[in-house]
Order: structure tokens, then sequence, then C-alpha cells
């Protein structure tokens, strides 16, 4: 059995910096009324943080499980089942095609910028296209910037352990004990699921993701190659996966099948890298581009000022019809998907190496 390496994570924090961190959400001086409610409440924290009590409802996870006995937490069992009705939605004729539309940037005028995003713009250009002919499930991503206790945690990085102890969905969170809930992902796996095709549409941030939209990103990992069955690994246990890997495994594509486009923007450098990167990564994760109009990178108000960049987008009236072509090309691709007369030239090949 390959070793599993330890002695990289610090011990946990004492009593006393738990209460100065558990305090922070609470500095409104109106909370000062329930001061001994909110110390009584902190106790019963604290003992969850110090027991580990990461999932403190679960249930059986009964049949069709490796081990049926074990006790998975019901929020992971409920996004389970979310995700196994989306699917079989998806499978179905006559379910109505249906795009998801992912706005990346976490502007909007809402919250500090005080101004909607062009993101946002040219999400509802694509979107006038396709109302006609397609459902469209619009997943603005600056809600995080702008909603109450919405969060997309970050990926801690399972996979890299071995690809069995990433599980499909996500079974990091919510984490009770850590106070890391209200986490977004497990709706967003059902709705990426639901979609026969989807579109990005993103600024580049300092020639990569803008932050929400890699947090996303790095989330469905779980999507590509992950396990729907953390019973197998009794929960996080790491030398469980490492021999369920080593004895082989096919690294299911859970997302496979779907159309993809991708519309990136930015003023000054990057856009070319980071519609690669987008491409590439859909293009790894078994979705079928909707062809190259579907592929977009542009630049706004090229070295303008960001004051006037939304005036350098009313007048880019050729770069608003690129964006309705993404859309056009998307409703013929999943068309053309849902018929099965678009498959890719390599459809079939079994890769050597799979990973």
């Amino acid at each position: 059995m390959t070793e599993v390496r330890k002695g990289q994570a610090l011990p946990k924090i004492e009593r006393a910096e738990f209460h100065e961190r558990f305090m922070q959400s609470f500095h409104d001086p109106a909370y000062q009324a329930e001061s001994d409610a909110l110390a009584r409440i902190e106790v019963i924290a604290w003992e969850a943080y110090d027991e580990g009590r990461k999932s403190p409802v679960t249930r059986k996870a009964g049949p069709g499980y490796a081990d049926p006995d074990y006790d998975l937490s019901v929020d992971w069992l409920d996004a389970k089942e979310r995700i196994e009705r989306a699917q079989a939605a998806w499978s179905k004729s006559e379910t109505k095609s249906r795009v998801l539309l992912i706005d990346g940037s976490p502007r909007n005028d809402g919250t500090c910028p005080g101004e909607m995003s062009k993101t946002h713009r040219m999400l509802q250009l694509a979107k006038e296209v396709l109302d006609p002919e397609l459902e469209c499930d619009v997943l603005d991503l600056s809600r995080l910037t702008s909603d109450y206790g919405r969060h997309i945690h970050p990926c801690k990085g399972c996979v890299s352990t071995a690809m069995p102890l990433c599980h499909w969905p996500c079974s990091c969170y919510p984490n009770h004990s850590l106070r890391q809930t209200g986490d977004w992902m497990n709706e967003i796996y059902e709705r990426w699921v639901a979609a026969h095709g989807v579109i990005i549409f993103t600024p580049t941030h300092w020639y990569q993701s803008p932050t929400p939209l890699k947090a996303m990103i790095d989330r469905l990992v779980c999507a590509d190659g992950g396990n729907p069955d953390p019973t197998s690994t009794h929960g996080k246990k790491a030398d469980e996966a490492k021999a369920i890997e080593l004895k082989g495994w096919d690294f299911p594509k859970h997302l496979s099948g779907r159309a993809y486009g991708v519309i990136v923007h930015g003023d000054v450098a990057g856009i070319e890298s980071l519609r690669r990167n987008l491409t590439d990564w859909l293009d790894w994760m078994g979705l079928i581009d909707a062809g190259a109009k579907a592929r977009l990178d542009r630049y706004i108000g090229y070295y303008e000022p960001y004051a006037t960049s939304h005036d350098a987008l009313d007048r880019d009236t050729a770069l608003q019809e690129e964006v309705r072509n993404v859309a056009r090309a998307m409703t013929r691709a999943v068309n053309a998907l849902r018929a099965g007369r678009l498959t890719t030239a390599d459809a079939g090949l079994e890769p050597p190496r799979p990973k």
C-alpha cells in the first residue's frame, strides 16, 4: 500500500482564539443585547469544532452503495438525489432542450462597483437569441459578492491524494464543525447536469478567470472522474481511496455529451490564453464544442478608460453580433446533439492513460 503522507496540518486552535473568530460575525453593536444567548451558542459551536462534527445529521446509505450501513450526510444524499433526477430528465427525448448561461464576472450593480458588468450585457444579448429555441438557465456568479451567506468554498484537492477520494458530488462541504456552510455548489452541480448546452461568459482578470468562475471550475473536478459512492472509501479514508485507484479506476466523465460555447472579453491582454484554458478544460471534461464561432475572445475599449467601457460596448455592434452568433451556434449544436447528428471524430476512442 502506498503511504499516506502526514505532518503538514497545524493543531486545532485554542479556545480563546476560537472565541475571537466566532465573535467576528457579531461585530454589529446590535448583537450586544443577546450576548448571553451568543455565549451559549458559542459553547455548542466550540464543541462541534473540538469534536469534529463535520456532518452532524446522517442516515444509512442503503441499497446501491458499497457499504449500505455507512452513515452518509443527509446534505450529500440530497444533492446526489437531485443530480440523479436531473440526469434522468436530461436523458429523456421529451425533455425540452436546456442551456446553462454562466456569468463569470464578480461585478453587479448591487455591490461595491455600483454598476452592472459588460459580461451581463453580453449574456442578455445571447439569451435573446436562445429564448425562442431553448430553455435558458442563467447562473450569475456575481451573486457570490452580493448575496447574504452565499459561498463557493475552495476545492481541497482530494483528487491529488486519490481520484476515488473525490466524491461526485463533492462531499467536502458543508463542514458544520468549521462553519464552512452556505455552499452553492450542490445547486450548481444539478444545473450543469440538467443542461444540454453550456455557455460561459467571462471577463479576464490578470490573464485568468475571475475568482467566482475559477472557484466553480475547481469544484467541478469531481465531475471528471469523481467517485459516486462515498461509502466505498468510508468517507475520507485516504488509504482506502488509494487502494481502489491502484486496483484500477475508470475515471467516469459525469458531464460528457453536453455542448459548450465560450465568450471571453478583456480590455488590454490575456483573452486568448483564458479562452484556450476554458476550452481545453471543457474538452477534457468531455463536452463538445459548438463550433469555431462559439469560441469567442474580444477586447472591449482596447486601452480606453474603464469609465467608458460600457459606451465602447454600445459602439461595437460587430461584437454584439458575434455574441449572438455564439448563441445561434449553440442552438444548432444542441439540436444536432440531441438528434444524434453531432459527434466528435475521436468519439469512442479509449485513452491509454486516463486521468
